[in-house]
């Protein structure tokens, strides 16, 4: 069954065409799309069933990967809320109260239980939402894909009726490109607030921990405590480059014992000073709290909100465990130590309302002092690791989606791809970070710089749009969790408002100065896709050179990095108008990151020939996911080449077996179903693949699959054999004499006519990015004595 947006595509299809004339329609039949390149595969991606031991050690393990950021929030949070001291001990019940409530309402209800399960294929995190939205509507504004990508096995997603609400919804979005730019800056803004948070978590975190010195050795200045701090910090950023990988196994325990810990002496104070604390668990206390606070109380609500930060790095950190695991921990260990250790602190603070600056650590028994102070800031770096990781992986997702400029990414682990190192990142984050510390008074100045609110009213409005487009609910549901999230953190978001002149304006600064970043390199990168677009050659004009293209043809392969999956780019016209020779092969090469987690191997590759065999032009398409590695290695080469030569083989098979009955004869192109394998010895199994060969354009399914076992074994005829020994022999041959990796060096520039705010954005804050970000030649690896960069301007 067709989707909605599939007929209507075909009826533009069919409208363009009769518009754009007859050498538009020849164009289009001798360079066509990728169609009949892509396969689908059976799903093997499913979530797994883990048996319940699995489970119960996968649920532990998630304790010092996702839950770090959200178990140390005790340290600093009564101290933000009450930071000239409690008046009233009603107001420390109040308070509980709505800890209690926050928690339960955001990261137990609409975090673990409902938006972890919006995932995208178990990856979390503000651009796995966008990727999911992208794979249901037409909304991604750089539009390099086509319907052969929605055939991957990852690129899951649901049909909807032509009139429901859903399809309704998704004609709204696509109407208008401000619709599209608005939801991008959207989610680009909860982006740069989790980069935010990865600023201030360490900082607050470590400065808390580290505060526990002072509280036995009341002598020690503050001095003392911002040094030891920024000591740990440098430690915590000089060590990323080994990554979580060999020291990931002491985060579980750590972080295990730490939530027994505050649970436990929670439970102690509780008994030991006040009972009554619990009938905080009645929401009349909240309103109660709100309604005598006054101007205060409403501001106050700034340091309650620090009990939910770190939830938004439980839902980036989601891709290491299956969402079963997550719920699980968070509602056996963390939320009920989590509870204890609030309601244990108001217990002491109601017997000690001028401890409140350092309530936690006043509130240890002398006995267990010390082992409770290592292992709190053991907890504390592990809360900083683990916003740091998701700080990474998520400058990854919008470096892969076109959102960020080029930098160096290290994987740290050869088992989990999620983990990585970016090293300008890391070294960006520790200077801001240092910054913030030593800057900043005291950790209830830098509480006041909390405003992660945002990033959690992005998450609630890119959930609305999940429930309606992925999900189908009924819009009483979906009108029920958009009421209730925005209830709750509108009411925090006021708070903030208060605070901004307090400390809060950090926190908008550095999110600003990364929106500008990302949001400048998209447009620049949405511009330079665009003029490859309109400035495109026509295939007619190629096959109008004739067979050596107008030049020498030179031994050798040439590879042409282009952005474009069909037509070719400006950049050849360009070369071959300014240099006599070209390379004896040509093969486009376009390397294309689509809205998926990953790309399976045997699906990346799709190989196609251009023009006449005796062209020698073949173009490759390269597809990734946000979460794929490139690796540095020549294996890109090597494979490209090897989809090229199976390519052949099986053009060349299927050309011996075109007089079969099993096929179909429709004028000059002859189509099968099945999947195609050529096996060494120049035999090929056939079942099950969709294969179309034509005089002018051949196209095939370039990827390798286990034989079957009611496969059947054909031979190819003699003369196909030749030519197809031939034809290998010859690129064989090429490949020896060198291959040449051709980059266009695009420079941008705006026109004459543009307005002064837009001479600034291109001709200055992207040139300058393009300047300090890495070449395409070094993230493909490319050894200087194989590149031809090929210099080219454009004006916007």
């Amino acid at each position: 069954m067709k989707s909605v947006s599939d007929m209507s595509s075909g009826a533009e299809i069919d409208e363009e065409s009769d518009n754009k004339g007859s050498m538009w329609v020849l164009d289009q039949k001798l360079d066509q799309p990728m169609d009949e390149e892509a396969g689908r595969l059976s799903n093997m991606y499913r979530e797994k069933k883990f048996s319940a031991l699995l489970l119960l050690r996968l649920s532990f393990q998630s304790l010092g990967v996702v839950y770090g950021d959200l178990g140390t929030s005790p340290l600093y949070v009564f101290y933000n809320t009450f930071p000239q001291g409690v008046k009233d001990p009603e107001d420390v019940i109040g308070a509980l109260s709505l800890i209690i409530y926050s928690l339960t309402l955001i990261p137990l209800l609409k975090y673990v239980f409902i938006v972890c399960r919006a995932n995208d294929n178990g990856q979390g995190g503000t651009f796995a939402l966008y990727s999911l939205l992208c794979r249901h509507a037409k909304i991604k504004t750089i539009p390099n894909q086509h319907r052969t990508d929605e055939e991957l096995t990852t690129y899951s997603r649901s049909t909807f009726h032509e009139q429901s609400f859903a399809a309704k919804t998704k004609k709204w979005l696509e109407r208008r490109p401000s619709r599209k730019n608005a939801l991008l800056i959207l989610v680009l803004v909860g982006t740069c607030m989790v980069i935010g948070d990865g600023i201030l978590t360490p900082a607050i975190s470590v400065l808390s921990a580290a505060g526990g010195i002072k509280v036995n050795h009341p002598d020690v200045s503050s001095k003392v405590v911002v040094v030891v701090a920024v000591v740990v910090l440098v430690g915590l950023f000089s060590m990323q480059h080994y990554g979580t990988d060999r020291v990931s196994w002491l985060f579980a325990p750590i972080v295990l014992l730490w939530f027994l810990l505050i649970g436990g002496i929670g439970l102690y104070n509780i008994w030991k000073y006040d009972k009554g604390v619990l009938r905080a668990f009645s929401p009349v206390y909240t309103y109660r709290y709100l309604k005598r606070g006054g101007k205060d109380g409403w501001t106050s609500l700034g340091g309650i909100m620090l009990c939910i930060t770190g939830t938004e790095a439980l839902f980036a950190d989601l891709g290491h465990f299956p969402v079963l695991a997550v719920q699980i921990a968070f509602t056996i260990v963390v939320f009920p130590s989590l509870l204890l250790a609030y309601s244990g602190q108001a217990a002491y603070l109601m017997m000690n309302k001028d401890h409140v600056v350092d309530a936690f650590y006043r509130s240890i028994p002398d006995s267990i002092y010390w082992p409770v102070f290592i292992i709190a800031t053991l907890a504390a770096i592990v809360a900083s690791q683990a916003t740091i990781s998701a700080t990474f992986s998520i400058i990854k997702q919008a470096l892969a989606l076109g959102c960020f400029p080029r930098v160096k990414v290290i994987h740290t682990s050869k088992n989990f791809l999620g983990q990585i190192y970016i090293p300008d990142i890391n070294w960006i984050l520790m200077i801001l970070c240092i910054a913030v510390t030593a800057g900043f008074e005291n950790q209830s100045q830098i509480g006041n710089a909390y405003a992660v609110v945002i990033v959690m009213l992005a998450t609630t409005a890119l959930m609305v749009l999940i429930m309606i487009l992925v999900w189908h609910c009924h819009w009483l549901l979906v009108l029920l969790f958009a009421g209730l999230s925005l209830i709750v953190e509108c009411t925090y978001f006021s708070a903030m408002l208060f605070k901004v002149d307090q400390g809060g304006w950090v926190p908008l600064v550095i999110a600003a100065a990364f929106l500008l970043i990302m949001y400048v390199w998209h447009y620049g990168t949405v511009k330079r896709y665009e003029f490859e677009m309109h400035s495109r050659v026509s295939m007619a004009w190629i096959l109008g050179l004739g067979p050596s293209l107008g030049l020498v043809r030179v031994p050798g392969i040439g590879l042409v990095y282009t952005e474009l999956a069909s037509g070719v780019p400006r950049i050849f016209s360009h070369f071959i108008t300014n240099l006599p020779a070209m390379h004896s092969v040509v093969v486009f090469v376009c390397v294309k990151y689509l809205p998926v987690y990953m790309v399976p191997e045997e699906e990346r590759f799709l190989v196609k020939r251009i023009g006449p065999k005796n062209f020698h032009m073949f173009r490759c398409v390269a597809r990734y996911g946000y979460k794929d590695l490139h690796k540095k290695d020549d294996d890109f080469e090597r494979k490209l080449f090897d989809n090229l030569f199976l390519f052949v083989r099986l053009e060349s098979m299927m050309e011996g077996c075109s007089d079969s009955d099993d096929y179909s004869i429709y004028g000059q192109q002859t189509e099968k179903s099945g999947d195609a394998l050529l096996s060494k010895n120049g035999k090929a199994t056939i079942s099950d693949v969709d294969l179309t060969i034509s005089s002018m354009d051949s196209t095939m399914p370039a990827k390798s699959t286990s034989s079957r076992p009611n496969s059947m074994t054909i031979s190819s005829g003699q003369a196909g054999n030749r030519t197809e020994m031939d034809e290998l022999e010859f690129l064989n041959r090429c490949r020896d004499a060198g291959v040449v990796h051709i980059l266009g060096n695009t420079v941008v520039r705006a026109s004459r006519e543009s307005r002064f705010y837009k001479k600034i954005v291109v001709d200055y804050i992207y040139a300058f990015l393009r300047k300090i970000c890495r070449e395409h030649s070094a993230i493909f690896n490319i050894p200087h004595e194989s590149l031809l960069n090929v210099g080219q301007i454009f004006y916007v």
